[in-house]
């Protein structure tokens, strides 16, 4: 398991996505799931970013981030944070047959999050928002 902590800001997504990147390839994952990864990691890392500190003016606005494969291929990455409680996995998911301009805004990207993964999971220990992202990776033989 490799882990790096990130200032919460929009400017450090780069350095995030590069993270991830290296630690799949560094595990042999296949480099087609990259783009997949990459949009997961940014749209998760971009709304803690934004959001999980808007209300916390005066605190260490971070995330910590986390990538684990298992033998079996198995991705997990863990993003961490000490912002305001929010559960991205409660809210509704937005009407996809519905014209863009006829839907709500927000909720679109956890959408492809959940929709691109094997599992998502949140929960919320000692005032962090943990969630956690699985993808199978099918590992290359080395």
């Amino acid at each position: 398991m490799v882990k790096a902590r990130f200032d919460a800001k929009v400017s450090e997504l780069e350095s995030v996505i590069d993270f991830v990147n290296d630690a799949l390839i560094g595990a042999g994952c296949e480099k087609k799931l990259m783009p997949t990864m990459d949009i997961a990691v940014e749209e998760i890392f971009v709304n803690i970013a934004l959001y999980a500190y808007e209300e916390l003016p005066d605190v260490d606005r971070y995330a910590e981030i986390s990538v684990d494969i298992d033998k079996a291929g198995e991705v997990r990455i863990v993003f961490e944070d000490e912002g305001v409680e929010y559960n991205p996995l409660i809210k509704e998911d937005p009407d996809i047959t519905l014209n863009a301009h006829d839907r709500e805004i927000g909720g679109l990207g956890i959408y492809m999050v959940k929709k691109s993964m094997d599992n998502v999971e949140y929960e919320r220990v000692d005032g962090k928002n943990i969630l956690k992202i699985v993808k199978k990776c099918n590992p290359i033989e080395k």
